[in-house]
């Protein structure tokens, strides 16, 4: 049996996981076993999680397979841009200035704030009586 080169990479954004699978291929994308259009069927999403692949024309040289957890559908298409970006800078590393540069290697750390103690929320307040 021969195994495939494959190139991994993580992406997170909120609570969305992405692990990342780069093969060599002809460019069909899985998402958590169902197809890429199904999975996201928002162009934009699609674009988004696409776009480091269109930067550098390989679309049609990967087969992707993507396993998603957690996060809304717009996270987990942040997610996945940041995991393939990720593992294309594993495969070749020149590729970073590059995807640094478009911001496609920043990994957003804005989270959702717990609620408090003594709140109604993160910092709303209770309704305050005078008398």
């Amino acid at each position: 049996m021969v195994k495939m080169k494959e190139f991994t990479g993580t992406g997170r954004r909120k609570t969305a996981v992405a692990a990342v699978r780069l093969r060599a291929g002809d460019g069909k994308i899985d998402v958590n076993g169902r197809p890429f259009e199904e999975y996201f069927p928002d162009s934009f999403q699609r674009q988004e999680v696409l776009a480091p692949l269109e930067k550098f024309e390989l679309k049609d040289r990967f087969n992707i397979l993507i396993r998603m957890k957690g996060g809304g559908i717009h996270a987990q298409a942040v997610a996945a841009r940041l995991g393939i970006s990720r593992a294309l800078v594993v495969e070749d590393e020149s590729r970073r200035v590059e995807l640094k540069e478009v911001g496609f290697l920043t990994r957003d750390p804005r989270k959702r704030e717990r609620k408090k103690y003594g709140r109604a929320g993160a910092r709303k307040r209770f309704q305050f009586s005078k008398r």
